[in-house]
This record gives C-alpha cells, structure tokens and sequence, in this order.
C-alpha cells in the first residue's frame, strides 16, 4: 500500500523542500477540504481548517508518522481535531451573543433539520477526540481499523472497542431521531 513516490515527496519535505511539501498539498488537498467541509458545513471555515492542517503537516513534519505510507491519515486526524475546535470556538461565541441579544430567534420551516443536526454534532463533540478521529476515519473516510488506530496512536483492538463505546453512545444520545432504534436497557 506505501507509495513510493509519496514516501519520496514526504521524504524531501521533511527536509525542508517546498516544492515536494507542495505537491504533498496538491496531493491531498482535496479530500481534506471534502472532509473539513462535511464537518463544518461552511466553505470558508473548511478552507481554513485545511490551510491549518498543511500548516500543523509543516509545522511537525519531523515528527508526523505515515500510516501504510501517507501523511492523509494524519491530516485528516488533524482535520477533524481542527474541526472540533473551530466548533467548540463558534458554538461558545453563539452562546455569547445568545446571551447578549434580546430578540429571540424566528424558527423557521428547517428548524427542525437544523435541530437534529446540531443534536449529531453536540453528540460527536461529546466524545473524546480519539474516538471521533476513529469514528471519522473508519465511518466517513473508509479506512480500515488497522489503519485508523495506527493513525491516532492506539491498537487495532483498542480501536475497535473505542468505535463500539463511541458508536453505542450515539445510539443512546440520538435514540428519538430513528423511531425503530431503541437505547439498549440500563445505558441512560
């Protein structure tokens, strides 16, 4: 699975060559950007998040690990770390002019759209960041759990019972938004 000519760019840029660092950025770019723009939903914050990820790649390229030979585990273990951030960030200065305005909100005919996904994302950012870098890697990436676990530094067996804890949380939190899902008994 190593790519020898990614291993070679990764190789250069470590020490300290833009251009291969460059064609890294080119090489992987997009589907960062796909995946910091599934989790924020907003085109600029995904821009930024993945501008933050090639600069965290830069920043601790002597120290960053491949996974099966890429830096795209990495970045994109960083990218959901960045992603939680900014939403962590945006969702305290929400409750801060919340609290500051006198006008209430206006729902409107998607409010309850908009409610269920911000039930998803308060349930995802409930978790620790190890198991919602796994749950991204496997569940929306599609890597293996091998791959994912060597990625955030933890054991393929000790992925795989994280992903089952992380996975029957979010059952329970969001149990009421599919009728035929029921919270399994003594887990509230």
């Amino acid at each position: 699975m190593d790519d020898p000519a990614e291993l070679d760019l990764w190789s250069r840029a470590r020490a300290n060559d833009g251009e291969a660092f460059g064609r890294l950025f080119d090489l992987h770019r997009d589907r960062v950007y796909r995946r910091a723009l599934r989790l924020l939903e907003d085109q600029h914050d995904a821009e930024d998040v993945t501008a933050g990820a090639f600069f965290e790649l830069w920043r601790k390229r002597r120290s960053v690990r491949l996974v099966a030979g890429s830096v795209l585990p990495w970045l994109l273990v960083t990218t959901v770390n960045l992603s939680r951030n900014l939403r962590r960030s945006t969702s305290r200065y929400q409750r801060l002019l919340r609290a500051t305005t006198r006008s209430e909100a206006i729902a409107g005919p998607d409010a309850e759209p908009i409610e269920t996904h911000d039930r998803l994302v308060a349930s995802l950012g409930q978790l620790a960041p190890v198991d919602a870098a796994l749950l991204a890697l496997t569940a929306l990436e599609g890597l293996p759990i091998a791959q994912a676990a060597e990625a955030v530094g933890v054991k393929p067996a000790t992925a795989r019972v994280r992903l089952h804890r992380a996975r029957q949380r979010l059952r329970i939190d969001l149990h009421d938004l599919n009728p035929s899902s029921r919270p399994a008994e003594g887990m509230n």
